[in-house]
């Protein structure tokens, strides 16, 4: 039961999967898998965890306004994506393409888990 209420151990759980994938699909298939890999999913882990922690303690204070503040975690989320994605190819990393579609597809599975937990609180929030 501590897994249903507990979001940092759940965060982890997820962050250690995706790894756990990141290595089996580099070692099945390693075209699909960017070189600068570690450090989109070290970006994504942080900074949703960040954005996650933030919106957690905002609804702590006032839940009547879970709209707005989930809204402004996830445009959060993306100007900050946006920003790396920019400053990592400005840099000149190689493969642009594939480095951006492997940055949507870990960006996209976070998205999904920040959108789960959003439903799952819900419930709680609303009784």
């Amino acid at each position: 039961m501590l897994l249903k209420t507990n979001y940092h151990l759940k965060f982890f759980l997820l962050t250690g999967v995706f790894c756990l994938m990141i290595l089996l699909l580099g070692w099945l298939l390693p075209s699909t898998i960017h070189s600068d890999i570690w450090k989109i999913l070290s970006f994504l882990a942080i900074s949703s965890y960040v954005v996650g922690i933030m919106s957690i303690w905002l609804l702590k204070g006032s839940t009547e306004n879970l709209l707005q503040i989930k809204m402004l975690g996830m445009i959060v989320r993306i100007i900050a994506s946006l920003s790396f994605i920019g400053i990592v190819v400005f840099m000149g990393t190689e493969n642009v393409l594939l480095f951006v579609v492997d940055f949507f597809i870990l960006f996209l599975f976070y998205l999904v888990f920040d959108i789960y937990t959003f439903l799952a609180n819900l419930r709680p929030i609303s009784k």
